[in-house]
């Protein structure tokens, strides 16, 4: 049973399916939240509006709705979108790009962050950097360190040694990115292919299931 606060209305955050990046906070009642899910598309209360308000309509950047989960108390929703374009008005992917506070101590990993450290190393070369160094002999370099690391991890694993084995899938991983970001091809190019595949696999299993 969700919970409605006094005015109606219950909070919404907005997450991204694919990276799970938090996108955005708003708000439904619960003709939006109907409406979102007959639509299957992200549909707000505008509290400065005092109306309902589906995103994208003017934008065009709009949020296709893959789930919508309530909290134990069922005072807050987690919709998870496949979205059209950036969720803020600004043009930023998420509303959440203005830092109060970052730990020194903390540094968290993710393939969109190694992504964009390795974009900003091609678009401005910088001297001893090894990264730059590949984009600077171009894609015959790159390649054939792509062929050298899969070949280490061939050798890695064939003697089951994990530790050298998770050390050389990091090597590999690292240039299949710059590869990536040579050609274009973005993170969410990759996830989006393994997604399909996996609504692929998930209907094959289905049908075995008969």
């Amino acid at each position: 049973m969700l919970k409605f606060d006094e005015k109606g209305l219950i909070p919404a955050i907005i997450q991204d399916y694919y990276t799970k990046q938090v996108l955005t906070l708003a708000y439904m009642n619960e003709e939006s939240l109907e409406t979102s899910i007959r639509e299957r598309k992200t549909c707000f209360f505008s509290r400065s509006r005092q109306k309902l308000w589906r995103k994208g309509e003017t934008s065009g950047n709009r949020q296709h709705i893959a789930s919508i989960y309530a909290d134990c108390d069922g005072d807050a929703l987690i919709v998870e979108v496949i979205k059209d374009g950036p969720a803020c008005h600004t043009g930023e992917e998420s509303c959440f790009y203005e830092p109060l506070y970052l730990s020194q101590e903390i540094t968290p990993f993710s393939y969109d962050g190694l992504y964009k450290l390795i974009e900003g190393r091609k678009i401005n070369m910088r001297e001893g950097s090894y990264t730059s160094y590949l984009f600077d002999k171009g894609m015959d370099k790159i390649l054939k360190k792509i062929g050298e690391e899969s070949s280490e991890v061939i050798i890695a694993a064939a003697k089951e040694n994990i530790d050298e084995t998770i050390y050389e899938i990091a090597d590999l991983s690292y240039h299949l990115m710059v590869l990536m970001v040579q050609m274009g091809i973005s993170t969410k190019d990759i996830t989006g292919e393994l997604a399909k595949r996996h609504v692929i696999d998930k209907k094959i299993k289905q049908e075995t299931m008969k």
